[in-house]
Protein backbone atom coordinates (compact mmCIF):
# COMPACT_ATOMS: atom_id res chain seq x y z
CA UNK A 1 0.00 0.00 0.00
CA UNK A 2 2.68 1.99 1.10
CA UNK A 3 4.17 1.81 -2.40
CA UNK A 4 1.01 2.50 -4.53
CA UNK A 5 0.89 6.01 -2.70
CA UNK A 6 4.45 6.76 -3.24
CA UNK A 7 3.69 5.97 -7.09
CA UNK A 8 0.60 7.92 -6.90
CA UNK A 9 2.09 10.96 -5.38
CA UNK A 10 5.12 11.14 -7.78
CA UNK A 11 2.84 10.61 -10.37
CA UNK A 12 0.89 13.70 -9.32
CA UNK A 13 3.94 15.90 -8.45
CA UNK A 14 5.26 15.42 -11.59
CA UNK A 15 2.23 16.26 -13.67
CA UNK A 16 1.89 19.48 -11.80
CA UNK A 17 5.37 20.26 -12.06
CA UNK A 18 4.80 19.53 -16.07
CA UNK A 19 2.55 21.81 -16.19
CA UNK A 20 3.92 24.68 -14.74
CA UNK A 21 5.80 24.86 -17.92
CA UNK A 22 3.04 25.17 -20.30
CA UNK A 23 0.10 27.61 -19.68
CA UNK A 24 -3.22 26.32 -21.54
CA UNK A 25 -6.64 26.98 -22.04
CA UNK A 26 -8.80 26.41 -19.24
CA UNK A 27 -11.97 24.67 -19.51
CA UNK A 28 -14.82 25.04 -17.53
CA UNK A 29 -13.14 28.07 -15.38
CA UNK A 30 -16.17 28.40 -13.07
CA UNK A 31 -16.78 25.42 -12.14
CA UNK A 32 -15.20 25.10 -8.86
CA UNK A 33 -16.90 28.90 -7.64
CA UNK A 34 -20.45 26.57 -7.44
CA UNK A 35 -21.25 26.38 -3.77
CA UNK A 36 -22.47 22.88 -4.75
CA UNK A 37 -21.58 20.21 -7.35
CA UNK A 38 -23.54 16.93 -8.07
CA UNK A 39 -22.44 14.09 -9.99
CA UNK A 40 -22.07 10.21 -10.74
CA UNK A 41 -19.54 8.16 -9.94
CA UNK A 42 -18.64 4.47 -11.22
CA UNK A 43 -15.86 2.01 -10.54
CA UNK A 44 -13.63 -0.78 -8.74
CA UNK A 45 -12.80 -2.52 -5.37
CA UNK A 46 -11.55 -4.98 -3.70
CA UNK A 47 -13.06 -6.19 -0.45
CA UNK A 48 -10.65 -7.86 2.39
CA UNK A 49 -11.41 -9.06 5.79
CA UNK A 50 -8.75 -9.41 8.59
CA UNK A 51 -9.68 -12.24 10.74
CA UNK A 52 -7.95 -13.53 13.98
CA UNK A 53 -8.12 -17.53 14.22
CA UNK A 54 -8.89 -19.22 17.60
CA UNK A 55 -6.41 -21.60 17.34
CA UNK A 56 -7.12 -25.24 19.32
CA UNK A 57 -10.35 -25.02 21.26
CA UNK A 58 -12.89 -27.55 22.55
CA UNK A 59 -16.37 -27.72 20.84
CA UNK A 60 -19.63 -29.49 22.59
CA UNK A 61 -22.32 -30.25 20.76
CA UNK A 62 -26.20 -30.00 21.02
CA UNK A 63 -25.91 -33.87 22.28
CA UNK A 64 -22.73 -33.23 24.61
CA UNK A 65 -20.38 -34.77 22.82
CA UNK A 66 -17.13 -32.69 23.24
CA UNK A 67 -14.23 -32.64 20.58
CA UNK A 68 -10.95 -30.96 19.94
CA UNK A 69 -10.51 -28.43 16.75
CA UNK A 70 -8.27 -26.33 15.20
CA UNK A 71 -8.99 -24.81 12.43
CA UNK A 72 -7.38 -21.87 10.36
CA UNK A 73 -9.38 -19.26 8.37
CA UNK A 74 -7.94 -16.80 5.84
CA UNK A 75 -9.70 -14.45 3.31
CA UNK A 76 -6.88 -15.70 0.63
CA UNK A 77 -8.35 -14.41 -2.22
CA UNK A 78 -8.60 -10.24 -4.17
CA UNK A 79 -12.02 -10.45 -5.51
CA UNK A 80 -12.83 -7.17 -7.91
CA UNK A 81 -15.84 -5.70 -7.30
CA UNK A 82 -18.38 -2.78 -9.03
CA UNK A 83 -19.17 0.09 -7.45
CA UNK A 84 -21.59 3.01 -8.51
CA UNK A 85 -23.43 5.95 -6.92
CA UNK A 86 -23.46 9.72 -6.73
CA UNK A 87 -21.58 12.97 -5.53
CA UNK A 88 -23.12 16.04 -3.56
CA UNK A 89 -20.26 17.96 -3.15
CA UNK A 90 -19.87 21.22 -0.25
CA UNK A 91 -17.70 24.06 -1.66
CA UNK A 92 -16.50 25.30 2.13
CA UNK A 93 -13.49 27.53 0.42
CA UNK A 94 -11.14 27.67 -2.09
CA UNK A 95 -9.03 24.57 -0.83
CA UNK A 96 -11.78 22.69 1.23
CA UNK A 97 -14.59 20.99 0.35
CA UNK A 98 -17.20 18.80 2.27
CA UNK A 99 -18.72 15.58 0.46
CA UNK A 100 -21.67 12.79 0.42
CA UNK A 101 -21.40 9.89 -2.25
CA UNK A 102 -23.86 7.56 -1.33
CA UNK A 103 -22.32 4.36 -2.79
CA UNK A 104 -23.51 0.54 -4.02
CA UNK A 105 -20.53 -1.79 -3.62
CA UNK A 106 -20.93 -5.21 -5.18
CA UNK A 107 -18.45 -7.23 -4.31
CA UNK A 108 -17.34 -10.76 -2.35
CA UNK A 109 -14.55 -12.36 -0.45
CA UNK A 110 -13.09 -15.55 -0.36
CA UNK A 111 -12.24 -17.60 2.84
CA UNK A 112 -10.63 -20.96 3.01
CA UNK A 113 -11.06 -22.63 6.22
CA UNK A 114 -7.84 -25.63 6.98
CA UNK A 115 -8.46 -28.23 9.03
CA UNK A 116 -5.20 -28.55 11.23
CA UNK A 117 -6.32 -32.01 12.69
CA UNK A 118 -8.12 -34.17 10.07
CA UNK A 119 -6.32 -35.49 6.73
CA UNK A 120 -8.24 -36.48 3.70
CA UNK A 121 -7.84 -40.02 1.88
CA UNK A 122 -4.50 -38.57 0.25
CA UNK A 123 -3.20 -37.43 3.72
CA UNK A 124 -3.88 -33.63 2.79
CA UNK A 125 -4.81 -31.57 5.39
CA UNK A 126 -9.30 -31.22 5.01
CA UNK A 127 -9.79 -27.87 3.33
CA UNK A 128 -13.39 -26.04 2.99
CA UNK A 129 -14.10 -22.63 1.32
CA UNK A 130 -16.84 -19.97 1.44
CA UNK A 131 -17.80 -17.30 -1.00
CA UNK A 132 -18.90 -14.47 0.65
CA UNK A 133 -21.29 -12.12 -1.39
CA UNK A 134 -21.39 -8.68 0.23
CA UNK A 135 -23.47 -5.84 -1.06
CA UNK A 136 -23.10 -3.00 1.16
CA UNK A 137 -24.82 0.41 0.68
CA UNK A 138 -22.38 3.26 1.93
CA UNK A 139 -22.51 7.25 3.17
CA UNK A 140 -19.53 8.10 3.49
CA UNK A 141 -18.67 12.08 4.94
CA UNK A 142 -15.44 13.00 3.39
CA UNK A 143 -13.26 16.48 3.44
CA UNK A 144 -11.59 16.84 0.63
CA UNK A 145 -8.58 19.21 0.46
CA UNK A 146 -7.47 20.91 -3.20
CA UNK A 147 -3.88 22.09 -4.08
CA UNK A 148 -4.47 25.90 -6.87
CA UNK A 149 -5.91 24.55 -9.48
CA UNK A 150 -2.89 24.78 -12.88
CA UNK A 151 -4.70 24.40 -16.45
CA UNK A 152 -6.86 21.79 -16.34
CA UNK A 153 -5.81 19.53 -13.59
CA UNK A 154 -6.62 20.13 -9.49
CA UNK A 155 -5.01 17.20 -7.57
CA UNK A 156 -6.43 16.83 -4.30
CA UNK A 157 -6.16 14.63 -0.69
CA UNK A 158 -9.56 13.77 1.05
CA UNK A 159 -10.32 11.41 4.16
CA UNK A 160 -13.65 11.12 6.14
CA UNK A 161 -15.59 7.97 7.87
CA UNK A 162 -17.88 5.64 5.88
CA UNK A 163 -20.96 3.94 7.84
CA UNK A 164 -22.06 0.97 5.83
CA UNK A 165 -24.69 -1.32 5.62
CA UNK A 166 -24.07 -5.03 4.78
CA UNK A 167 -27.10 -6.39 2.55
CA UNK A 168 -26.19 -9.71 2.49
CA UNK A 169 -25.25 -12.69 4.50
CA UNK A 170 -26.56 -16.41 4.56
CA UNK A 171 -27.98 -17.88 7.40
CA UNK A 172 -25.92 -21.33 7.02
CA UNK A 173 -22.49 -19.68 6.14
CA UNK A 174 -19.59 -20.75 7.63
CA UNK A 175 -18.87 -17.23 8.93
CA UNK A 176 -21.35 -14.19 9.06
CA UNK A 177 -20.52 -10.88 9.70
CA UNK A 178 -22.77 -7.71 10.95
CA UNK A 179 -25.05 -5.30 8.90
CA UNK A 180 -23.28 -2.44 9.84
CA UNK A 181 -20.21 -1.11 10.10
CA UNK A 182 -18.34 1.88 10.19
CA UNK A 183 -15.14 2.19 8.65
CA UNK A 184 -12.03 5.36 7.86
CA UNK A 185 -11.14 6.46 4.91
CA UNK A 186 -8.34 7.99 3.27
CA UNK A 187 -7.49 9.11 -0.64
CA UNK A 188 -6.32 10.82 -3.38
CA UNK A 189 -7.25 11.97 -6.35
CA UNK A 190 -7.22 14.60 -9.08
CA UNK A 191 -9.94 16.96 -10.81
CA UNK A 192 -9.55 16.95 -14.79
CA UNK A 193 -11.04 19.51 -16.71
CA UNK A 194 -12.41 18.51 -19.97
CA UNK A 195 -14.21 20.51 -22.46
CA UNK A 196 -17.66 19.03 -21.36
CA UNK A 197 -17.73 17.84 -18.02
CA UNK A 198 -14.72 17.54 -15.60
CA UNK A 199 -13.48 13.87 -14.81
CA UNK A 200 -12.32 12.86 -11.18
CA UNK A 201 -10.19 10.05 -10.46
CA UNK A 202 -9.35 8.96 -6.94
CA UNK A 203 -7.95 6.24 -5.52
CA UNK A 204 -9.17 5.75 -1.30
CA UNK A 205 -8.49 3.04 1.23
CA UNK A 206 -11.03 1.69 3.88
CA UNK A 207 -10.43 0.33 7.53
CA UNK A 208 -12.65 -1.10 9.51
CA UNK A 209 -13.19 0.64 13.17
CA UNK A 210 -14.98 -2.33 14.78
CA UNK A 211 -15.21 -5.98 15.10
CA UNK A 212 -17.52 -7.06 12.20
CA UNK A 213 -17.49 -10.78 13.36
CA UNK A 214 -21.11 -11.84 13.85
CA UNK A 215 -20.71 -14.09 17.18
CA UNK A 216 -24.00 -15.13 17.57
CA UNK A 217 -24.18 -17.06 14.16
CA UNK A 218 -22.10 -20.27 15.77
CA UNK A 219 -26.01 -20.62 17.28
CA UNK A 220 -28.16 -20.30 14.41
CA UNK A 221 -26.02 -23.28 12.26
CA UNK A 222 -27.91 -26.73 12.04
CA UNK A 223 -24.91 -28.65 11.62
CA UNK A 224 -22.76 -29.35 13.84
CA UNK A 225 -20.05 -30.26 10.93
CA UNK A 226 -20.23 -26.24 10.16
CA UNK A 227 -19.87 -25.33 13.69
CA UNK A 228 -16.68 -26.04 13.97
CA UNK A 229 -15.61 -23.76 11.40
CA UNK A 230 -17.68 -20.93 12.63
CA UNK A 231 -16.21 -21.74 16.11
CA UNK A 232 -12.37 -20.73 14.57
CA UNK A 233 -12.91 -17.06 14.33
CA UNK A 234 -12.56 -14.53 17.40
CA UNK A 235 -12.93 -11.50 15.24
CA UNK A 236 -12.73 -9.85 11.51
CA UNK A 237 -11.93 -6.29 10.68
CA UNK A 238 -13.17 -5.14 7.40
CA UNK A 239 -10.90 -3.69 4.31
CA UNK A 240 -11.86 -2.56 0.94
CA UNK A 241 -9.73 -0.59 -1.46
CA UNK A 242 -11.41 1.42 -4.03
CA UNK A 243 -11.19 3.03 -7.64
CA UNK A 244 -13.57 5.77 -8.69
CA UNK A 245 -14.21 7.93 -11.01
CA UNK A 246 -16.34 10.54 -10.78
CA UNK A 247 -18.11 12.75 -13.15
CA UNK A 248 -19.44 16.14 -12.70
Amino acid sequence: MKRILTLLLAGLLTLGVAAQTDRRVQYKPYIDLRPLHFGILIGTHLQDLELENVGPYTLTDDEGNVSEQYILCDADKWNPGFSVGVLAELRLNNNFSLRFTPTMHFGAKHLTFVNQLQKDAQGRLIQETQDMKSTYVSLPLDIKFAAPRWNNHRPYIMAGINPMINLTGGDQDMVRIKKYDTMLEVGLGCDFYLPFFKLIPELKFCFGLSDVLDKNHINELRDTNLRAYAGSVSSAQSKMFVLTFYFE
